[in-house]
């Protein structure tokens, strides 16, 4: 999966050219009694330049004997380089990959196992949407690197207009006032048909999901009394504004339907609301976050967790350094930085104190304490690429039995999940 599509507008758009060499330990100074070079792939727009120009700063002014090469890459055919890179010889020493990516590249054999790293990288700690999918087969191979996920942003001025004076809490409340908001010309919300991610959270929240282990498989699970609650629970939401059945919030963009003004609510990582102020900038300071509600009051609703792992190749050169950039990486100093610096949600839950003055990060890092991520099948991939859950969304928004068209999605998702 590509991770930027998940986190897209949390992500700066920048540009970093640290370094134009090859990956792998070919003509390493190491050779000739010179530091040696640790290479690093890190995608394009995850951080910003100034945040590794301060990070290999700082890393080498502790290691003297280790150069970092930075390499950054582009997001479009990463699948197929990280594969042939596992497969060679000559790999780089860190890959960031996206947390559901990591069980598809383990299932190459080219992963080292770190399993046994995650105490002394507080692995207790780690938010579920990041750690869950970083495991496979009891296996620690995927170490969290930074989060993000969808909250509620909200129009201020409609719901002090509607007379709504707090967020609502809990899914009862969340319907009772996105109806009372959708009045006149106002829309309650903007919740396209197609959008599988809030779906699974909703899914997830009444106690379902998308697919379970089978013995040795996997199967599609859209079908339980649980899934279909979940979706039913979309169907009532999406029902009170004017969003297509038919699409995702990408076509057309759901940034811009809000930015006309006359919508309450949509759901989008927080970062959506910077899109939303520079189509609109009347718009900017009446923006509120919130994270998506759940069944009770206690605790915010189960959201989909998109993000990065760090995974190191069997075939590193130098495994040792590896290991101390990621440990660097995903400790306090440098999580808490690039927090601040990308408005993202730290590995830990007990980190999330460096986002607490930002509402929206903060309102991301409440619902991530309760994030999940897509099935940790190796083919999960190859379900998204026809994607039958977006097929079924549509289907049962247009009328069709729920029971019948999720039957029909889970079939699709046992057959690819067992191909």
């Amino acid at each position: 999966m590509k991770t930027r599509s998940l986190v897209g507008p949390v992500a700066l758009a920048v540009t970093v050219a640290l370094t134009a060499t090859a990956c792998g330990g070919a003509g390493d100074p190491a050779a000739s009694g010179g530091p040696r070079k640790v290479t690093v792939w890190i995608m394009k727009d995850s951080v910003t330049d100034a945040f590794l120009t301060r990070f290999r700063t700082g890393f080498e002014a502790e290691h003297k004997d280790l150069d970092l090469d930075i390499q950054i890459q582009e997001w479009d055919g990463i699948g197929e380089k990280v594969t042939a890179a596992l497969a060679s010889k000559d790999a780089p020493d860190v890959i960031e990959v996206g947390n559901t990516q990591v069980a598809q590249y383990a299932a190459s054999g080219g992963v080292r196992d770190l399993s046994d790293k995650t105490a002394e990288l507080k692995g207790a700690d780690w938010i579920p949407g990041l750690a869950e999918p970083g495991k496979v087969d009891g296996k620690q191979y995927g170490i969290p690197w930074y989060a993000a996920n969808r909250v509620v942003i909200y129009h201020k001025d409609l719901f002090a207009r509607a007379g709504v004076t707090a967020p609502p809490k809990t899914q009862a409340e969340w319907l009772a006032v996105t109806a009372k908001l959708n009045r006149g010309t106002t829309q309650g919300i903007y919740l396209p048909g197609q959008n599988w991610f809030t779906l699974s959270g909703f899914v997830w929240e009444a106690g379902g999901d998308l697919a379970v282990k089978d013995g040795a498989g996997w199967k599609g699970a859209l079908d339980t009394p649980q899934a279909l609650a979940g979706m039913d629970f979309y169907r009532r939401l999406q029902a009170l504004g004017k969003g297509p059945k038919d699409a995702d919030e990408a076509k057309p963009p759901q940034a811009e339907a809000f930015a006309k003004g006359d919508i309450a609510q949509i759901i989008a990582v927080p970062g959506g609301a910077r899109i939303v102020e520079e189509i609109n900038p009347a718009l900017k300071g009446k923006l509120g976050f919130f994270p998506v509600p759940g069944r009770t009051a206690e605790k915010p609703g189960a959201v989909f967790t998109g993000g990065s792992d760090f995974i190191v190749p069997e075939a590193s050169t130098h495994p040792e350094a590896a290991y101390e950039v990621v440990k660097a990486l995903a400790g306090d100093t440098w999580q808490t930085d690039m927090a601040r610096t990308m408005s993202y949600v730290p590995n830990r839950t007990s980190l999330a104190r460096v986002i607490q003055d930002d509402e929206g990060t903060a309102a991301m890092a409440a619902g991530a304490a309760r994030g999940r991520a897509t099935p940790n099948s190796p083919q999960w991939a190859a379900v998204e690429a026809t994607n039958p859950i977006k097929q079924y969304m549509t289907a049962v928004l247009t009328g069709t039995d729920p029971a019948r068209a999720a039957a029909s999605a889970s079939q699709s998702i046992t057959k690819t999940l067992g191909s």
